[in-house]
């Protein structure tokens, strides 16, 4: 491959919401897409919109919850490719919101298995085609309720949702993050969540019943700002669209 060539994204979950906007955006900056959905109708559909756009869009049949899926995902893209520039680890689950003395082990890792595992499955199955590009970036989109300072902070909305599996998987996510950042300085791993942390507020998505204040444009301010670092980024940070948040 060569610097002339297209930089190439893969983004999970991205037939919709924060995924679709993230492929709408960087696409529209000349890049190649592959968009990954579990969905492959609604993939194929969110596909063919942002084609009919002008984008360059590949889709990719992807459930990251499962091993079989993501290899075929990844023999897909190989067929285009032999480097991927950026992966947008992007597919995630709400859980039910259960009280956390009514959640259970099932529930928790019903969770997990999309925002926590999902995001290693993938990643690692695709090493060696970001390790294969010049400048790769991996981008975890992450929350704010994965934040110990914001959780515990009495002012924001999110210290009074009390659940265990959404927050504690994020928190998970995040350290996940900072650990691959450490142990692969070659590679540009951050974690966004797609808010404002300061102002107490997060986009609107399916995933809230669209009740955030924020648009999904918006919400993609943090995604694409480290999925189109410079080789001088920064790796192993956590922001949202305003700047820093912490951990």
């Amino acid at each position: 491959m060569t610097n002339t060539e297209p930089t190439t994204a893969l983004i999970t979950g991205a037939n919709k919401g924060l995924g679709l906007e993230a492929a709408r955006r960087l696409g529209e900056l000349g890049w190649t897409i592959f968009l990954g959905s579990r969905d492959e109708a609604r993939g194929r559909a969110a596909a063919a919109e942002l084609t009919d756009g002008g984008a360059n869009v590949i889709m990719i049949p992807l459930d990251v919850t499962s091993d079989e899926s993501v290899t075929r995902a990844v023999r897909l893209v190989r067929e285009h490719t032999g480097r991927l520039d950026v992966l947008i680890n992007n597919a995630g689950a709400p859980g039910n919101i259960v009280p956390p003395a009514e959640a259970t082990a099932d529930e928790i890792h019903a969770v997990y298995d999309t925002n926590v595992y999902g995001p290693i499955r993938v990643t690692h199955a695709l090493l060696p085609l970001l390790e294969a590009a010049e400048s790769p970036r991996v981008v975890m989109v992450s929350s704010g309720g994965g934040s110990f300072a914001v959780v515990t902070d009495p002012d924001q909305p999110v210290s009074k949702m009390h659940e265990l599996a959404y927050s504690s998987s994020k928190a998970a996510l995040n350290m996940i993050t900072v650990r691959y950042a450490q142990a692969l300085p070659h590679i540009k791993f951050n974690a966004v969540t797609p808010g404002e942390t300061a102002n107490h507020k997060f986009t609107a998505t399916d995933m809230n019943h669209h009740t955030g204040q924020l648009t999904v444009t918006e919400g993609t301010d943090p995604i694409i700002e480290l999925a189109t670092l410079t080789p001088s980024g920064p790796t192993g940070t956590f922001i949202d669209r305003l700047g820093q948040v912490a951990w």
